[in-house]
């Protein structure tokens, strides 16, 4: 009794659920899809801004500008010295230089002995005496150095090696081999003396003198 009844629900539930067929035209239902894997969207790229597009650049400091400021001013100096070289090459010699012929006043104008009122500007020494007026040049005949007036001792004395000249400028002491040369001079019209470095009157060592011809000095 037991098993029949056992049966009877197992009979329903077949026929309970029949195959039901599908009428001709009718599709074929669509499949499900797969489910989609997931993908990791990517990762967003961080581009890292220079520090200095949010920071506002400090000025300068002082030391800076100065060095700037040497730097400017020593290709300035360089510039300039270049200029002025180029124009020493190309002009002549009269333009850049000046003139060896300059006036330097009246004979009036000199005490006796040495005047040394012109030897920054014109490198000499205007020396008068009891009979005359004559302008040494001042230039050491050993070297070319520029002597120094000594007033106290009454004589010229070369610094570079110790040549000495008396008052007139001749030779007395040191390596130096003839006196000091003399430059022309004479009145203008105007009663002025006029120098003329171009032309120089020397006593070369063993010759004779030129310190007595017209030009050499001025008779008082």
């Amino acid at each position: 009794m037991d098993s029949k009844t056992d049966q009877e629900p197992a009979g329903k539930v077949a026929s309970a659920s029949p195959e039901v067929e599908t009428p001709a035209g009718t599709p074929p239902a669509a499949k499900p899809a797969p489910p989609k894997t997931a993908v990791a969207a990517p990762a967003a790229r961080v581009v890292a801004k220079p520090v200095g597009s949010l920071v506002e650049s400090a000025p300068d400091p002082p030391v800076n500008k100065m060095r700037r400021r040497i730097v400017w001013s020593a290709i300035a100096a360089s510039l300039v010295a270049y200029f002025l070289m180029f124009l020493r090459f190309f002009l002549p010699r009269s333009i850049l230089e000046p003139s060896s012929t300059f006036r330097i006043g009246a004979p009036g104008d000199y005490a006796l002995g040495v005047d040394t009122k012109w030897q920054q500007q014109y490198r000499i020494w205007v020396t008068r005496t009891s009979d005359r007026l004559f302008v040494i040049y001042a230039r050491c005949t050993h070297l070319g150095c520029t002597p120094d007036w000594k007033a106290s001792e009454n004589k010229f004395k070369c610094p570079c090696h110790g040549s000495g000249y008396d008052s007139e400028g001749v030779n007395f002491e040191g390596p130096a081999p003839r006196p000091m040369d003399r430059a022309y001079v004479e009145l203008d019209a105007e009663g002025q003396i006029r120098v003329d470095l171009a032309r120089l009157y020397a006593w070369p060592k063993g010759e004779e003198s030129k310190f007595d011809e017209k030009g050499a000095y001025i008779p008082l």
